[in-house]
């Protein structure tokens, strides 16, 4: 018997209904089997289960959670781009801590784009999802503070989430900067460049802060030519490094605030005669099979995303508590790079 339910594109979805016509059986029947209730001969269970498999019926599990007001076992994580090497490691340590509660992980990438950050967070919650995991890029979450009050669990990583006090795990980003500057004036450099994403993202800006914090402890005076600050474009890069290396009095070390953009200086550097020292944030692939090995500040990504999840599954479970604000300690792992003197 053909299927009854159309759907996009004209392939057909068979139903609950398909299945009782086509085993020869009531509708209660049907429901029985699929859900595992007991009232239903073997024989015709059997029945029922091979026209089952004949049509390729599924159960609409998400309706029927939602009619009987029960969680939906899914859960929403939103980052900043599911390509970067942080995040996708972020993510999959997500997805295992999702996978032990038995739950499902739907996730989406922001692009730092408040309007798609907001789109994507609120149609994970007009699916139900059980709990948001957010990397913020908007200014101002107070939008999630319905979905909150109507019992989504939310947690907010790698930045905090203005407008809502919720739990919160982060990188200790400025001390990050901090041991990676530091390091680089205790080989004897006192120029040092900084180069960084946008100001107006958290981690950045807590990054500069941490470089001239180490600069200032240090009694070294930063010159404004030394910094610059946006997104990883190489052209931007190009002329950033040209500022700086081009100076009668050049600067002798490199601060990088980001993967991407120690990558894309490194590219920029191939080129030139000039080889100054240099420091990154965040480990990438491949940074200690180069030809002087990439000394870098290292994240933890997956113990992030970890902790972020279990925080998560600790609210759905509900755990009274107080919202946590959790730390999680960076490295400084010297490879070569940043022990080139000055």
């Amino acid at each position: 018997m053909p299927a009854s339910t159309d759907r996009p594109g004209g392939s057909i979805r068979p139903t609950m209904k398909d299945v009782a016509a086509a085993a020869g059986v009531g509708l209660k029947t049907v429901s029985r089997v699929v859900n595992g209730e007991a009232g239903v001969s073997e024989a015709t269970a059997g029945r029922v289960r091979a026209v089952i498999d004949q049509l390729g019926f599924r159960r609409n599990d998400g309706a029927r959670l939602l009619r009987q007001g029960a969680r939906t076992g899914s859960v929403g994580l939103l980052l900043e781009d599911v390509a970067d090497p942080f995040y996708s490691q972020l993510s999959r340590a997500v997805e295992e801590v999702v996978r032990a509660h038995d739950s499902l992980l739907l996730t989406g990438s922001s692009a730092e784009d408040s309007a798609r950050e907001r789109a994507l967070a609120l149609g994970f919650c007009a699916r139900r999802v059980d709990g948001l995991i957010v990397v913020p890029t908007s200014a101002d979450h107070a939008y999630l503070a319905p979905e909150a009050a109507a019992g989504t669990a939310l947690v907010s990583v790698d930045r905090p989430m203005p407008g809502l006090e919720v739990d919160t795990v982060l990188a200790d980003n400025r001390a990050g900067a901090v041991a990676g500057t530091a390091h680089l004036l205790r080989q004897g450099h006192r120029r040092i460049g900084y180069l960084g994403d946008a100001p107006d993202i958290f981690t950045a800006a807590e990054r500069l802060a941490g470089y001239r914090q180490a600069m200032a402890d240090a009694g070294c005076p930063v010159e404004e030519p030394w910094i610059a600050m946006g997104r990883p474009d190489p052209l931007g890069l190009r002329f950033a490094l040209a500022r700086m290396l081009s100076d009668p009095h050049p600067v002798t070390a490199l601060m990088c605030g980001n993967n991407r953009t120690t990558v894309a200086v490194l590219r920029e550097l191939a080129g030139r005669q000039e080889r100054p020292a240099l420091v990154g944030f965040d480990d990438f692939e491949l940074a200690d099979l180069l030809a002087v090995p990439v000394t870098v500040v290292a994240q933890d990504p997956a113990l992030m995303g970890r902790t972020a999840a279990e925080l998560l599954f600790r609210r759905l479970r509900g755990e009274p508590a107080a919202p946590q604000h959790i730390l999680v300690r960076t490295r400084l792992i010297p490879r070569g790079s940043g022990e080139i003197p000055p």
